[in-house]
């Protein structure tokens, strides 16, 4: 089962139920992005708690002054049956700027932005918006 897809459907749900927080389960990759959905203003809190000895992540979603969420949409680009790499010359833009790609580089998840700064490409991972 693909990890990432179900954290970004997860989020896609409780963003359509106007849920405040989300529980997922833990790993590294799914913590790293989190964190870069924190950095960039999509989810206000990612914290990592315990229950019964396992860990997991618990996002505290955000919503404007009229309950719309700031996550529009979610999008899995690259599954573990079909790869999707770009170079550091052809990252994507993601509504036209206004969204971000998340990037698997040797040097870490980045941002398309972060990535283009840096000169480095990798594995595309997803696109938020």
């Amino acid at each position: 089962m693909d990890s990432i897809a179900d954290m970004l459907v997860r989020i896609n749900n409780a963003v359509k139920i106007k849920k405040e927080t989300v529980d997922l389960p833990h790993s590294k990759m799914k913590e790293a992005l989190s964190r870069i959905m924190v950095g960039e203003g999509f989810v206000g809190k990612s914290e990592v708690m315990t229950r019964m000895n396992k860990k997991y992540l618990r996002l505290t979603l955000k919503y404007n002054d009229k309950k719309k969420s700031v996550i529009e949409g979610l999008k899995r680009v690259s599954t573990p049956g079909r790869r999707y790499y770009v170079g550091a010359t052809k990252i994507p833009r993601v509504r036209s700027g206004f969204g971000t790609a998340i990037i698997s580089t040797p040097r870490g998840l980045m941002t398309d932005v972060e990535a283009r700064s840096n000169k480095v490409g990798g594995e595309v991972i997803c696109y938020i918006w």
